[in-house]
Formats: C-alpha cells, structure tokens, sequence
C-alpha cells in the first residue's frame, strides 16, 4: 500500500493547489457533491453549472482551445488546424490551440480561466469537473454509436514476458497519476486480477506520456509499460512505430475516450456555438484527421454522470480523491 499512500498523497496535494489556485466567490448555498467550493450543482448532474449572475458569465473575444496532451503538441497543432477554423466559422470569433505540454497544466489552464474549449483524456475528465469547473459533453464514435479504446499493457515482441504475471520483480512504466490506461485502470487491474501492487511486488517509473512510454519498450528503454491502445495504433498509422514490433500481454475491456467540452462559465450562446460546430463537423472532409482518429466518424453526445461512472469506480478502487475538499 505504500505506493498507493504516495502517489495518493501527491495527487490530493496537487488537487488541492489546484482547487484554491484562484479563488471565486463562494457565497452561493448550493448543492456541490465532488465539486470544488467555486461550483455549484444545483442539477445533481455532477458538473458545474453556469452561475446564476450573468455578469460572471464569460464571452471571450479569442477562444483558447486545447487537446489532450497524450503525444507531441506540435504533431496535433497540425492535425486540429481544420477543425479550428471550423470552430471559427461557427462562433465568428478566432480561435487559438493552446499546445499544452502536461495534464497539469491543462487543469490549471481551465480552473484559472485562460482555457475555454479542451479535450481531457478519460482519466483527467473526472478531476477537471470536479477542480477545474469543466464541462464535457461530446466524444468521438462511429457512425454505428461504439466508441472508446482499451488500456494495453505492452511488451517488445520477443519479449519472454506472456502474462501480467510475470511482471513481478521488473519494472513497470506507468504514464501520469491522472491517465487512466497509464495509471489508474492497470493499477486496479494488476491489484484485482493479479495480487501486484507496485513498489511491493513491481518497480513502477514514470514516463509522462503515452508516446513516451510506447517508444520506451519499443527502443528497450523499459521492460514493459501499460498505455492507451488508441495512442499506440495512432503512432503505427503514422510510421512512428512498426506495429509487429510490439506486443500485448492485457487489454482491458473497454473505456469512454477523450471528453470534449467548455468551461462552466461560458456565455451559454456561445456554448451554443461550439457544440453546433463539434456535432457538424464531419471527418471525411478532414483527411488528416480522419486518418489519426480512424476509430471514429463523428463527434457523440455524452453525459458525464453516466459515461464516465466506471472511471469514477477505478479511482475508488485505486484510493484517489479528486472532491477538492
């Protein structure tokens, strides 16, 4: 249990500096369930909702828009460039992607006001409502409505190594305490099914993202590592990695994927704007996009009370807080 106290420990510190980074008026009784101090609930639907006052409503000139920071920013800057103009069709005003570098710097980004739009991945979705007043209403799918991907825990094709099992007394390289195929889901999977706890029965490290961790067992800089499968197909589409080169020993069934959505104080006209873009933009007029999110077709409405309830269950399985409290 002592790596579960640590990283539990350093998540609620983190999640903590973050809650109370910047400070907004907390007069209003209200329902709040997980929600920071600075939100209200009065739905019981589990996100924030736009405050009571329209003058605390935002209607910013310049739309900052961020993606997960799963792989190379400077890669997706170039890949979202259509659908920002898009964006900007539909709202009349510019639009910016803001190339964020970490997971933290995206929750900081939105809990302070200078993020409007974002996409956070499946682990990070329940600590951004939660802390950082975000509001996630659509994700990718096919047109026939299945959507998500599948944590992987990979190895190098000729590795001995055939079961979780036998990651015991080797190192394993996890992502991020907020990714939740890096982290989170292996953490429980490896504790539920196998009886490994890391520090206890494994060496975990940390390579801070996805493609990290992927060209880390690829290059035999780790062992084994646990990854979004989604991401590792992505780099194998684009020649970043030869697919046959690496090879799964756990795929877990599967999750929700990237939540796309708004700051919980945006002008609710514009809100408007932005989910009319997200549900008509189509991919096949988008070559480069189609290609890098091939598992997907349009953009699907989602609930996060709903979608996002086996993630909720993960952490609760893992120890992890993110009440703000």
């Amino acid at each position: 249990m002592k790596f579960y106290y640590k990283i539990g420990l350093a998540l609620s510190l983190f999640i903590s500096s973050l809650c109370f980074s910047s400070i907004a008026s907390f007069a209003e009784d209200c329902n709040r369930g997980t929600l920071d101090k600075a939100y209200c609930d009065r739905n019981f639907d589990q996100v924030a909702d736009l405050p009571l006052d329209s003058k605390d409503w935002v209607d910013p000139k310049t739309i900052i828009f961020a993606y997960t920071p799963v792989e190379d920013p400077a890669v997706y800057a170039n890949i979202w460039q259509n659908f920002v103009k898009h964006l900007e069709k539909h709202t009349d005003r510019k639009v910016v992607f803001f190339p964020v570098e970490s997971n933290a710097a995206q929750l900081e980004a939105m809990r302070s006001g200078r993020l409007h739009v974002a996409g956070f991945n499946t682990g990070s979705n329940p600590i951004a409502v939660s802390c950082a007043g975000f509001v996630p209403w659509a994700m990718h799918a096919k047109d026939d409505g299945s959507y998500g991907y599948e944590m992987e825990i990979i190895v190098k094709a000729d590795s001995p190594i055939q079961s979780p099992s036998e990651i015991k007394g080797r190192t394993l390289a996890f992502t991020s305490p907020t990714s939740n195929s890096g982290f989170k889901a292996p953490s429980a999977i490896l504790k539920g099914e196998f009886d490994l706890i890391a520090d206890r029965d494994f060496t975990p490290t940390f390579s801070g993202k996805h493609d990290n961790s992927i060209l880390g067992v690829y290059n035999g800089d780790y062992e084994i590592a646990s990854v979004a499968n989604s991401v590792l197909q992505r780099m194998i589409r684009r020649g970043v990695i030869e697919g046959d080169k690496l090879r799964a020993i756990y795929r877990s069934p599967t999750f929700p994927t990237t939540g796309y959505g708004t700051a919980h104080n945006l002008h609710p006209e514009l809100v408007a704007k932005i989910k009319s873009a997200f549900f008509t933009w189509d991919f096949d007029d988008d070559p480069l996009y189609k290609k890098e999110f091939a598992k997907a077709d349009r953009f699907i409405g989602i609930r996060h009370m709903n979608d996002w309830a086996v993630i909720r269950q993960i952490d609760k399985a893992n120890g992890i807080s993110y009440d703000c409290k």
